[in-house]
């Protein structure tokens, strides 16, 4: 089972991604954690002994910014690290460099297309 943590400050994704995994939550193939801010990822990483093995992070969140909780993620969680994708509605290359070299393992431009996500995920494992 892939356990993926999704980080993103809009409320409305958590259904969204439920809906649109329904097929791999309910095979178990997939399963989901929640966290609406960086410092709620943080301690959910620490909470679950870092179980996610793929986190979904939005780039542009209120407080600590995704790129910042990627930094933090590689710094701390490293035996073995997570694989980490950033989700952002900008699909700049500034944004996307800064990632890559900050230690993403990919990026996603929102509005997220389910099948190309997925597609992701399954090239990653």
């Amino acid at each position: 089972m892939i356990k993926i943590l999704v980080v993103d400050d809009e409320a409305d994704i958590q259904p969204l991604f439920e809906q649109r995994f329904r097929k791999e939550i309910k095979s178990e193939d997939v399963s989901f954690e929640f966290a609406f801010s960086g410092e709620e990822a943080l301690v959910c990483l620490d909470k679950y002994l870092h179980e996610a093995v793929l986190i979904l992070s939005d780039i542009n969140m209120p407080g600590m910014s995704g790129l910042e909780l990627l930094s933090r993620i590689k710094a701390k969680h490293h035996d073995p690290p997570p694989m980490v994708m950033m989700i952002s509605a900008y699909g700049d290359s500034e944004n996307q460099k800064a990632a890559m070299d900050l230690g993403a393992d990919g990026f996603i431009s929102k509005p997220v297309d389910f099948a190309v996500l997925k597609e992701k995920i399954k090239a990653l494992f």
